[in-house]
């Protein structure tokens, strides 16, 4: 075999990625049956018994284009003079015809290589006569008739097209139960992008570049550079990038493959400029999209028509790329890219299976199709895939697409992905009320900053990568109990039950992270109730199965809010004390998975910790079901209680086994909370000496944001050994008894 690089394919532009398809296709279905091809360092491989000149002559020679049709769309076939075909038409056109006179150039070529064309173009006029369409009103109508009559048109179509034609068919269009599914890889009328009619640019490069036309030029085609067009020139550019000739046309777009093609403003040097490339391009993209057809039967478990029927073409997600809005604008297709020599059948298999699959589920979306590569969602031996944003708004308005590429993500198998998949029903839910209109915009926000922070995590994995994602949760349901009139309306229910696999898989280092969790796992009985810390975060109570939902009525447990963490932290213990005194507990209920350190509370104490980080991680930390097994907490450092800290601790711990309770008494709190250090610990040093627990001090003179800090740091849960090097702090050396 001989083995060729082909610079002329690429991944991108679109346009040359389809062309690499079509050059495989159709050399391994015209010329020779054992060809393949590979992707090496962005470059198409052909490997075929056709040397460099063998395929040049192949294509300029003996290629049998496949009959590319879009009569469901535009006015083309309305105008033909079908008469030509049976008439010695010899007329010769003064430019580039196009539309129905592009039809009737076809129609009297004459030569044998597109008798298979004229037929088909004339099995096309008899379906639609068949399916009574005989003008464009026939098709357009409006809303419900419009659909009811295109639908009718292509399955008269399907019923007399021969297969290869078929195949192009499939490739744009699917119907079924009187519904249209257009692949918008093939522009937004599947086969048609605005008034740029496919089949019609497909015949006009034909006609530019194919020697049985030459009879009909009046005179030569005139490249962009003024040049005439040598059709040879045109077809070694497209293949090998030779640049000896200019084989752009003016005038003839690539459409929305190749946006740099296109024109318009600020696409030159200049102001503006106008369409201009090369034919052999169309014609080979073209010919490349027939792989797209997929096996269609395969993807009707999806309820999104239009998006999951065509192979690796899903609705856009804007995270990932620099290029992509804040919207869901328009839909995307990944793009396999392989390394070893394939055949035609296996990457036909490849595009009509299209195994890209998220947690056992076809991907449907750009966010879905990262987390599929990092489950190794495709195990066809594709190695990359190539994001290609197909977005709405290129020159022309809302109806035409364009392509932009959105960079190259390798398959990877990654298990922190897996993460996820306590969230994949809810997150389907989240993600239909998001694109919906009533969806505030901090909620939408939060779920692209979630989906953009769990985009990372399925490139670059790690327990910083966990840990983020895991605020960004935080953050997002943050955002949903603050619009719970909306969340409420639309079914959306609270985060909750992720499992322990998140803790370790998360960064567990940091005084942030450690706090954090011992505030999230932190409970209490009070009474009849267990108040656990994310009572006092939002609105929520328990259900079946340890999941939650938004609460019935307005809960005074409720604290967080806007003020600064040391203010929040002491709202919460504020309100535990007042639940605690109610049910007349023994000391203050404390039960947690996790506990602080004294080195971490320290830290916090004197401003050494990040409260926002430490807010964002409580956030995150509260969504896990703190009901099951975690790992334990981390060893504590030695290290000397602060005074103030340990006098007030020894308050509020709860009771201890053979001890009496202390009595709470929420004035120790209260002084400490408004900064004044010197009462709260007279007050707490008098309550520990009534009972029995004589201090060391009598008083403490600090004031301000310390004390403040010190009254917050009450509500980190210790560990029960850790209360012997509090005893020993502050009380009398006679009192402190081992834990």
């Amino acid at each position: 075999m001989t083995i060729l690089t082909l610079p002329g394919c690429a991944p991108v532009p679109l346009a040359h990625y389809l062309k690499a398809l079509g050059i495989l296709r159709l050399v391994a279905e015209q010329a020779d049956s054992a060809a393949a091809g590979c992707w090496e360092r962005d470059v198409f491989v052909l490997h075929s018994s056709l040397d460099h000149d063998a395929l040049l002559d192949f294509f300029l020679h003996r290629y049998q284009p496949t009959p590319i049709v879009v009569p469901w769309s535009g006015s083309d076939f309305f105008g033909v003079n079908w008469s030509v075909m049976s008439s010695a038409f010899q007329k010769a056109f003064d430019k580039r015809p196009t539309s129905s006179k592009i039809i009737e150039a076809f129609l009297a070529s004459g030569t044998q290589r597109l008798a298979h064309y004229r037929a088909t173009l004339a099995t096309v006029a008899a379906a639609m006569k068949t399916a009574e369409v005989s003008s464009k009103k026939d098709i357009e109508g409006s809303g419900g008739d419009k659909r009811v009559n295109k639908a009718r048109l292509l399955q008269a179509l399907r019923n007399v097209l021969p297969n290869d034609s078929l195949t192009w068919l499939d490739s744009a269009v699917v119907v079924e139960t009187g519904e249209l599914a257009f692949n918008n890889v093939l522009g937004s009328g599947g086969g048609s992008d605005g008034n740029s009619h496919f089949s019609d640019n497909f015949m006009q490069a034909l006609w530019m570049t194919f020697p049985d036309f030459d009879f009909q030029r009046a005179k030569s085609v005139a490249s962009a550079s003024g040049k005439p067009f040598d059709s040879s020139a045109g077809l070694r550019e497209a293949l090998f990038r030779s640049t000896e000739n200019s084989s752009s046309i003016s005038g003839f777009s690539p459409v929305l493959f190749n946006s740099a093609r296109v024109g318009g403003p600020n696409s030159t040097s200049g102001f503006t400029s106008g369409a201009a490339s090369n034919p052999w391009d169309f014609v080979l993209m073209i010919e490349g999209a027939c792989l797209l057809a997929g096996a269609v039967s395969k993807k009707l478990e999806s309820s999104d028509a239009g998006v999951a029927r065509f192979p690796f073409l899903v609705e856009a997600t804007p995270v990932g790329s620099a290029s992509a809005g804040n919207k869901d604008e328009g839909r995307e297709v990944w793009i396999p890219m392989w390394d070893k020599a394939t055949g035609l059948e296996e990457v036909r298999q490849v595009f009509a299976e299209a195994r890209l699959e998220s947690f056992g589920r076809v991907a449907k979306t750009g966010f879905d199709a990262f987390l599929a590569l990092a489950q190794h969602g495709v195990d066809r031996g594709v190695r990359n895939f190539r994001r290609i944003g197909l977005l709405r708004g290129r020159v022309g308005g809302d109806n035409y697409f364009t392509s932009t590429d959105q960079g190259c993500f390798r398959v990877h198998q990654d298990k922190a992905v897996d993460l996820l998949a306590d969230l994949e029903d809810w997150q389907t839910k989240l993600r239909d009320f998001a694109r919906g209109d009533r969806c505030p915009a901090s909620v939408l926000q939060a779920v692209r900053n979630y989906e953009a922070k769990a985009t990372r995590m399925a490139q670059r994995s790690g327990p910083a990568a966990v840990t983020s994602v895991l605020i960004a949760l935080g953050q997002l349901e943050l955002a949903l109990s603050k619009s719970q009139k909306q969340v409420r309306e639309a079914w959306i229910s609270p985060i909750s039950g992720l499992g322990p696999a998140w803790l370790a898989l998360s960064t567990s280092s940091g005084s942030e992270f450690r706090l954090a969790t011992s505030l999230a796992s932190l409970t209490g009985k009070f009474g009849e109730d267990w108040l656990a810390l994310r009572s006092h975060l939002e609105p929520v109570e328990g259900r079946r199965r340890g999941q939650l939902e938004w609460a019935k009525n307005a809960s005074n447990d409720v604290q967080w809010g806007n003020a600064p963490l040391p203010g929040v932290l002491n709202a919460i213990f504020t309100r535990r004390l007042i639940r605690a005194e109610k049910a007349g507990t023994g000391g203050l209920p404390e039960i947690a998975r996790c506990y602080a350190t004294v080195a971490d509370i320290t830290a916090f104490i004197e401003g050494e910790t990040d409260d926002a980080l430490l807010a964002d991680l409580l956030w995150g930390l509260s969504l896990l079901d703190w009901s099951a097994d975690m790992e334990p907490t981390p060893a504590p450092t030695a290290c000397a209680s602060p005074s103030l800290y340990a006098l007030l601790k020894l308050c509020f711990l709860p009771q201890r086994p053979n001890e009496e309770p202390i009595p709470l008494v929420p004035a120790i709190h209260r002084r400490a909370a408004a900064g004044d250090g010197a009462a709260a610990s007279l007050l707490a040093a008098r309550r520990l000496r009534a009972s029995g627990f004589p201090p060391a001090l009598r008083e403490i003179p600090l004031r301000g944001e310390v004390v403040r800090r010190t009254a917050a740091a009450l509500l980190f849960p210790l560990a029960p050994r850790e209360w012997t090097n509090l005893r020993a702090t502050v009380l009398r050396p006679a009192e402190v008894s081992p834990a």
